[in-house]
């Protein structure tokens, strides 16, 4: 118990910190992370670091780093209170999210990368992660949307 209260504290307080839109990339990252048919254990949030958050006419888009630690509980069974195991596995995923301007913001365009740590350090994974980020960036910007014959058709019914 000494080991895990350090860890459920700096987890709160990493969770205080972070927008609406990093909490959900994080929420929808670990769900991601636990539908993978080879994970078997409940992983936990350890620590969200590289935090990008920018905004401009077309949406927000968020990047950010999540590192996870591996629990006790299997993922088929979980429990409310499940240890985080210390010398388990520790995945880092890089998580890249596109959301648009409405009220409730729609993902426009995402991408997200899990392994271990030193595998997202690779050079050829990190220039593939960084080439994909830049493109989820630059969703919904519409300068390079193609019209195509009909998109609009129907807006306006015809006078009865």
């Amino acid at each position: 118990l000494s080991l895990w209260l350090p860890l459920a504290l700096g987890v709160a307080a990493v969770a205080a910190g972070q927008s609406p839109l990093q909490r959900r990339v994080v929420r929808d990252v670990l769900e991601y992370f636990h539908g993978r048919s080879n994970v078997h254990f409940l992983f936990k949030e350890r620590e969200v670091d590289g935090v990008i958050e920018r905004e401009d006419p077309s949406g927000t888009f968020v990047q950010l780093r999540l590192g996870l630690a591996q629990t006790a509980c299997r993922k088929r069974a979980p429990q409310r209170h499940c240890r985080v195991l210390e010398s388990r596995r520790r995945p880092t995923c890089l998580a890249c999210y596109k959301f648009d301007t409405s009220d409730v913001p729609k993902v426009l365009d995402k991408y997200h990368n899990c392994g271990p740590s030193h595998h997202l350090a690779a050079k050829e994974i990190r220039q593939r992660d960084e080439a994909e980020c830049r493109a989820v960036e630059e969703a919904g910007k519409g300068g390079d949307t193609l019209y195509l014959p009909g998109m609009f058709a129907f807006s306006r019914g015809l006078p009865a």
